[in-house]
């Protein structure tokens, strides 16, 4: 099925641009995966058919970490922004501007 995700036309656009379109809209739609199990979660009475869905979304939460370690790989100024707000004990928006004054000095 194919989506409409170049702002661009794709033509003109490098193939390593289409590449990281390609790996947004699959984060985007494992977020979205995520996201129905947890409603389908929270509303299931069945505990054997929760469990199977809370089994279904943990492979989502995997699948959408390998996505955006593949796209913090291949973007440096993301993945100094990345390494100061994710997995940081304080507050969040402190670590998240600790982060914007490193990723100035990334080329």
């Amino acid at each position: 099925m194919s989506t409409n995700q170049y702002h661009e036309p794709a033509d003109e656009l490098s193939a390593e641009t289409r590449t990281f379109a390609r790996m947004i809209t699959s984060l985007q739609e494992e977020c979205e995966a995520i996201n129905w199990y947890q409603q389908r979660i929270s509303v299931e009475p069945d505990p054997e058919a929760r469990s199977i869905m809370e089994h279904a979304q943990q492979e989502e939460f995997l699948h959408f970490s390998m996505d955006l370690e593949f796209l913090l790989r291949r973007h440096p100024k993301w993945r100094v922004a990345a390494k100061n707000v994710l997995f940081q004990d304080g507050n969040i928006v402190d670590n998240a501007e600790k982060g914007e004054e490193e990723e100035e000095k990334v080329d």
